[in-house]
């Protein structure tokens, strides 16, 4: 039995599965934020157009 557990504790192959499902998760969020970011930039872009469209039309 004990030696079941020290082979299980010294085995390390599902370590790498953790920590490549780790740094997906860090990139799946930094992605996220980056997108809301560009989107946030990318309305107001939108928003600078429509007034500046409205008041061209206007005139």
């Amino acid at each position: 039995m004990f030696q079941f557990i020290r082979g299980f504790i010294r085995n390390e192959s599902g370590t790498t599965v953790v920590e490549y499902g780790l740094i997906a998760a860090l990139l799946s969020v930094a992605a996220i934020a980056s997108m809301q970011a560009v989107g946030a930039s990318v309305d107001l872009l939108f928003v600078k157009v429509k007034g500046v469209l409205s008041t061209t039309a206007a005139a």
